[in-house]
């Protein structure tokens, strides 16, 4: 299978067809990849025996071999284009922090959805240690600054996102992981052993990894 390039944390498109998808999706049928970038993901998901159509606003990176449409996500009625209720699985790898409004974001997953699909969308981890302690020191959101990706501009804090957008979006969590499950691939070696231990000492949610994984259904 050839090799594209991922719009991810190194190994998060392991994570997610190892340790992940299998879990949840248990029968061939239709999946979109939303936000597909070069379809790496897309591609993968195809291997594993589902429909696969791919989407993403930009089309100059994309180099999969599979059915690609040009949509806005930003577009509150987007769902309109793919069809309403025709999907198994939906993925948004990545995608949610770049949108404008991640509630309706959520709740066109949620549209998208057979009545017993499953979603699975990631985002950058501004919940674990590193994030906490760089907002402590400079005030500023690790991987949502200006040495950060630019198109970064909302950033999911998971205790709202769990209380506040789910329920607003019709959706319901079904399971919740962080990758890497116990470290960090975007901090330097030789602080992330020493933020690993603190952070098993400390208190909270997500203290570890660099994405959320978030696998959801309808309500």
């Amino acid at each position: 299978m050839t090799s594209l390039p991922e719009r991810a944390v190194a190994g998060l498109h392991d994570f997610l067809i190892q340790r992940v998808i299998p879990q949840y999706v248990q029968r061939k049928g239709r999946a979109v990849d939303l936000g597909a970038g070069s379809g790496a993901l897309a591609l993968r998901l195809q291997t594993m025996g589902l429909e696969v159509l791919a989407v993403d606003l930009d089309s100059s990176a994309f180099q999969a071999d599979v059915p690609f449409l040009r949509i806005d996500l930003n577009d509150r009625d987007f769902p309109e284009s793919l069809g309403p209720e025709s999907f198994q699985l939906v993925t948004a790898v990545e995608v949610i922090e770049h949108l404008e409004s991640p509630v309706a974001f959520l709740r066109n997953i949620g549209r998208l959805l057979e009545p017993n699909g499953t979603a699975i969308i990631t985002t950058p981890n501004v919940d674990n240690l590193p994030a906490r302690l760089k907002f402590l020191l400079t005030g500023k959101l690790r991987m949502m600054d200006e040495r950060g990706d630019q198109t970064h501009i909302s950033p999911i804090f998971w205790d709202l996102f769990v209380r506040q957008y789910l329920p607003r979006a019709g959706l319901q969590l079904v399971a919740h992981y962080v990758y890497p499950p116990r470290g960090y691939s975007l901090t330097r070696p030789r602080y992330a052993w020493v933020l690993g231990i603190l952070a098993r000492i400390l208190p909270g949610d997500a203290l570890f990894g660099d994405s959320h994984v978030a696998v959801l259904k309808r309500a």
